[in-house]
Formats: C-alpha cells, sequence, structure tokens
C-alpha cells in the first residue's frame, strides 16, 4: 500500500489546487451513475419474482447500502448486506435466487469492461497485463513459492466439493433450481435489453463522464483518450478485489501507464483524489440508505431476527 500512502500524501498537497467546480460536477454523475444502477436491478428481480412485490425504493436502499460497504471493504462484502436487506423487501425470497440475480446484474458490465481493456491493449495505452505481479500492492508470488502447499489446499477443496454434492444431492437440485430462477430475465431478450442494457448503458455514460471531470478536476489532461484509459485501469483492478475499490492497485497501473507522459506526481494526486471523493459520496449514500432502511445502526438488532431464515 505505499503506492497509495505516497499519493495521499501528494493529493493533501495538492488540495488546494483542485478544480472544485469540476469535482463537484464528477461527483453528481458518480452519484447519477449508481441510479440507473437501480432500477436495472429491480427489473431482474422482478423477472425472477413475478407474482411478488418488489419495490424500487426498497431495492435502491439494497442496492446503494452495498455500494457503500463496498467502499471500505473487500471482496465486495457490500453485497452480501446488499441481499440481506433486498431479502427483507421481498416477501418469501430466497438468498440463492437473489444471488443468482448479481450474475445478470454484472454481466453487460463484464462485455463493457472487456472491450474497454481489449481496446486498452490493442492501443498500447496500457503497460501489459504483466505489470501487475510488480505492484507492490498483491503478493502474487506465494502461490509459486509453495507449490506443494497451493495444491493440497486445490485437491482437499476438490474432494470436499464432490463429497458434499454425493451426501447433499437432493438439497443441491432444490439449491440450483432457485438459483436458475434469479436468471428468468436473461430467457427474456427484449425485456432485459430495455429494463436492464439501457439503464447499464446510461450508467457507463455517466461513468464515462464523471472519469473526464476527474480528469479536469486533478489538472490530468482531460479527453476521451485517457478517460478509456483510466475506465480500463479501473476494470482491470476488479478482476482481484482484494483491497477496497482496488486501492493501492489503481493508483500503481495508473503510474506505470502515464509514467512517460504525465508526471507521477500529477498522476498520484489525481488518482487518490478521484477515489476519496468517490469512496466519501459512496459512503453518504450506502450509510444513509442502511440509516433509512434499518433505521439503526446496531447490526445485532437487525441480524438476529434474521437468523431463522438461513434454512430456506
Amino acid at each position: 500500500m505505499t503506492t497509495f500512502y505516497h499519493a495521499f500524501t501528494k493529493f493533501l498537497d495538492d488540495l488546494g489546487s483542485v478544480g472544485w467546480q469540476n469535482l463537484g460536477i464528477a461527483i453528481g454523475f458518480n452519484l447519477l451513475r449508481l441510479a440507473f444502477r437501480c432500477p436495472a436491478w429491480r427489473n431482474i428481480l422482478r423477472a425472477a419474482y413475478p407474482k411478488k412485490r418488489v419495490p424500487l425504493v426498497g431495492v435502491s436502499g439494497a442496492y446503494l447500502a452495498g455500494v457503500g460497504i463496498n467502499s471500505i471493504l473487500p471482496a465486495r462484502a457490500g453485497d452480501a448486506l446488499k441481499l440481506f436487506l433486498v431479502k427483507r423487501q421481498i416477501v418469501d425470497s430466497h438468498y440463492p435466487t437473489l444471488g443468482a440475480t448479481l450474475i445478470p446484474e454484472t454481466l453487460l458490465d463484464s462485455v463493457v469492461a472487456a472491450i474497454i481493456v481489449g481496446w486498452a491493449l490493442a492501443a498500447n495505452a496500457l503497460p501489459g497485463l504483466g505489470v501487475l505481479p510488480s505492484l507492490d500492492t498483491v503478493d502474487w508470488s506465494w502461490p509459486y513459492r509453495h507449490q506443494t502447499v497451493t495444491a493440497i489446499v486445490i485437491a482437499v477443496i476438490i474432494v470436499g466439493g464432490v463429497v458434499t454434492l454425493l451426501l447433499t444431492q437432493e438439497r443441491i437440485e432444490a439449491f440450483w433450481s432457485r438459483v436458475r430462477q434469479g436468471f428468468a430475465i436473461l430467457t427474456q431478450p427484449r425485456r432485459y435489453f430495455l429494463g436492464v442494457a439501457t439503464w447499464q448503458l446510461l450508467s457507463w455514460a455517466c461513468r464515462l463522464a464523471a472519469v473526464y471531470f476527474f480528469l479536469e478536476a486533478f489538472h490530468m489532461p482531460a479527453n476521451l483518450h485517457n478517460a478509456f484509459v483510466v475506465l480500463s485501469v479501473q476494470s482491470i483492478s476488479t478482476l482481484l478485489p482484494i483491497t477496497p475499490g482496488g486501492v493501492g492497485t489503481i493508483q500503481g497501473l495508473l503510474v506505470a501507464t502515464f509514467r512517460n507522459t504525465i508526471p507521477t506526481a500529477t498522476v498520484l494526486s489525481f488518482s487518490v483524489g478521484m477515489h476519496v471523493a468517490t469512496v466519501v459520496a459512496n459512503l453518504v449514500v450506502g450509510f444513509t440508505a442502511i440509516g433509512l432502511m434499518l433505521r439503526t445502526f446496531r447490526w445485532k438488532r437487525v441480524v438476529q431476527p434474521e437468523k431463522p431464515l438461513a434454512e430456506h
């Protein structure tokens, strides 16, 4: 995390020169991006539960709460909170189905991100994926230095999985039936395009606009090329959500990407400034959503009544 701490120090030094108007516009586009994601997920849930009431406000609150938690915790921990909250909004819903809806919800994102990263690599706009192991944010070498232990762990996981399948076949069949229910929207192409893909494409447009104005705010060369390069770096960082929001990984990749064209100090100030502004905005809307939905931040009071539902 050395890169991020260095970047944060540089960001504080340059705080007085930030273009606050452009920063405000960037944050506005980021919030609008999140707003467009909510009806898309709701339409996926409505397809999975066509006979149940799926409130837009409740789904939006759950989605925004998850975004807030994902901003500060690694491994997409906010998704668990998102499912917990939305389950309270849909009567007699089940976690396997709700969890499965997250795949159609991110399907288009994967395609768009792959296209952007593919363009960046083809255009030599990135230093190459081979730079990832050299970043000081993630230790990629451990599995290679302990190959025997790694092989044993993988074997145990495989054997354990096979044994579990054999012992719980009936429950597994019921489980997969509920999982398939979460993919219902994909069997209705027109509904998926109009109710999901359209909203998500608007979200991507807002994300691009947000990056452009972040570039302006932190005095980086603001153009579509650089905005798409930043999006490609963000997309790569989501492949391994080991740190919250890809912090550290994004800073390292951006420095490597622009090292020959833009001063490192400017890149660091931009990258950490964009990260801090986005996290703060996500936290505000996320915890506001949590407070409104749960009316408390004392988790035990909320989680305890939910325990019996685990049997479903």
